[in-house]
């Protein structure tokens, strides 16, 4: 498995959200520089972000992003799916993926299910708040 770096980012705008949370909504170019983060590249990761209803924007003057959830009531592994679309460690988990024609001979599919299992678990018991 391998975050990617959009769901990385992802995570680390999260985390920079909620510590500014206070100053109402936060423009993109003060995210971008505080997380080292290009505006282009921080634009696509918000629209996925704004699509999946985590962060709300406004146009504008005072414009700018929010979190639109507690960061209690947001998982890791919800955060990661919105920009990752998969967690899972092979492709013949994910979401969608078509029947694998070795599925009833796979030696190794246990062991990839209890990994995902594993992985699904505990990004699903962490909080964006447990970070902050």
């Amino acid at each position: 498995m391998l975050i990617s770096t959009k769901g990385r980012y992802a995570l680390r705008v999260m985390i920079d959200l909620y510590e500014h949370s206070g100053e109402g909504y936060i423009p993109l170019k003060s995210i971008a520089k505080r997380q080292c983060i290009s505006n282009k590249y921080l634009e696509s990761i918000m629209k996925s972000l704004v699509t999946n209803r985590l962060v709300e924007g406004a146009r504008g003057k005072g414009g700018g992003y929010k979190p639109s959830k507690s960061a209690e009531d947001i998982t890791i592994k919800e955060l990661l799916i919105v920009t990752d679309d998969s967690i899972s460690p092979v492709a013949c988990l994910t979401d969608g993926a078509p029947k694998c024609k070795m599925e009833d001979k796979c030696k190794t599919l246990q062991l990839w299910k209890g990994l995902n299992d594993t992985i699904e678990s505990y990004l699903e018991g962490m909080k964006v708040s447990d970070l902050l």
